[in-house]
């Protein structure tokens, strides 16, 4: 359609959000689908974090905030970079935004020109490209295969980097493989970085409380202090706290780009939800118990998806180090063909065929840059996962 910009063209809808969407439309018209394309945790919002939104209501704290959000919650994300990360950054290094990613477009959006570009490891979040994209970036991907475990190399990070690279996004444990980097892995990418003073750092840390021991999540401007000053460090309440709905995302990094990030955001939404805002101090600040918790619930269920899929003949899946993702690899299927005569040419097929055939509903791993993989969000219960797996595993028996 002539009226609409050319930048919307070099982006797509979302395929996580389509295939839960999806999901949604087959229940609603009875048929039985079990859904696992949905990137958030299936526990309710701790009682502590609600009953403190609701305090803030009565309290009428529902008018607009500052922009780059109340000072309670800025104090609060100060307090736990320090607490947790061993990271000092005062207020005005803090801004809090609409969930994580209106953050990280904010910062594409304040710092991207054209024929500027940006390292993305593959699989990505799916997000990544098209923000890039539609804030006049290139994206550069640079792929991270299975036998790597799905983690690039010093050397690949290297070769990626030109005079024109401006950012390197960072995502450790992983959406969509749960792959997370150790300290000397990092420090292994980190010292490349070191190297090219004009590459911003962008790491984002939205599954840091979602990780399994003996791995131990680290940052990178934690492991490397020298890259402070270039080094954007996002995070947010949304998986940590089971906090999707309620939006809140927040950064710290130098003042001058929080400052840029928020002229944005002061054009864009303004500020976060007020309300949201006050659930999110008392989710930092408050108890903390629902983290050790949610982590040991998450940690079973990896294990019982990861023992059931690698029981099916032609699928490998690995052992994610943390978030609520596996990504296994269905390279010994493609080629083989359904009963009723559909041909597994790549893993939008077999996503497709998948839920067709069986009602359950996964994401194909060419959204997320990577293929041929798919990826099961196993932030559901475990009675539905291991019905999803037996009905994963009766699909593929069909192939021949």
């Amino acid at each position: 359609m002539p009226f609409i910009a050319d930048a919307l063209s070099r982006v797509k809808p979302s395929p996580t959000v389509a295939v839960s969407t999806q999901a949604r439309e087959l229940k609603a018209a009875g048929v039985d689908v079990i859904g696992l394309g949905a990137g958030e945790p299936d526990f309710d919002t701790p009682d502590n974090i609600k009953a403190a939104a609701i305090d803030a209501i009565q309290r009428g704290e529902t008018k607009y905030t500052a922009p780059d959000g109340i000072p309670e919650l800025k104090d609060a994300i100060c307090a736990k970079f320090l607490r947790e990360n061993a990271l000092k950054y005062a207020p005005s290094q803090v801004m809090v935004s609409t969930g994580g990613k209106q953050v990280l477009f904010n910062a594409l959006l304040a710092t991207l020109n054209p024929d500027d570009e940006v390292i993305i490891p593959a699989p990505y979040w799916v997000s990544y490209p098209d923000m890039v994209r539609l804030c006049g970036g290139e994206p550069v991907i640079v792929e991270a295969p299975i036998e790597a475990g799905f983690k690039i190399t010093p050397a690949q990070l290297e070769a990626a980097i030109t005079p024109n690279t401006k950012w390197f996004i960072f995502n450790s444990p992983s959406n969509p493989t749960g792959a997370g980097y150790s300290r000397a892995e990092l420090k292994a990418l980190t010292d490349v970085l070191l190297r090219h003073p004009h590459v911003w750092i962008m790491t984002d840390d939205m599954y840091e409380h979602i990780a399994y021991a003996p791995f131990e999540f680290c940052t990178p401007a934690q492991v490397e202090p020298m890259l402070y000053d270039r080094t954007l460090t996002v995070n947010g309440v949304s998986k940590a706290y089971a906090m999707t709905g309620w939006r809140i995302g927040y950064a710290a990094g130098p003042e001058a780009l929080i400052k840029a990030m928020t002229k944005v955001q002061g054009q864009s939404t303004t500020n976060p939800s007020s309300i949201s805002q006050w659930a999110a101090v008392e989710a930092l600040n408050g108890p903390q118990d629902y983290i050790p918790t949610s982590r040991i619930a998450f940690q079973r269920r990896r294990d019982l998806v990861v023992g059931l899929l690698n029981e099916i003949s032609g699928m490998e899946c690995p052992t994610p180090e943390g978030a609520f993702y596996v990504y296994p690899s269905i390279k010994g299927l493609i080629g083989k063909v359904t009963p009723t005569g559909t041909t597994i040419t790549n893993d939008e097929v077999f996503a497709t065929e998948l839920l067709q055939s069986q009602g359950v509903a996964v994401v194909f791993g060419a959204a997320f840059g990577l293929s041929p993989n798919f990826r099961i969000s196993y932030a559901t219960s475990d009675e539905l996962l291991t019905e999803a797996c037996a009905r994963i595993a009766r699909f593929c028996e069909g192939l021949t």
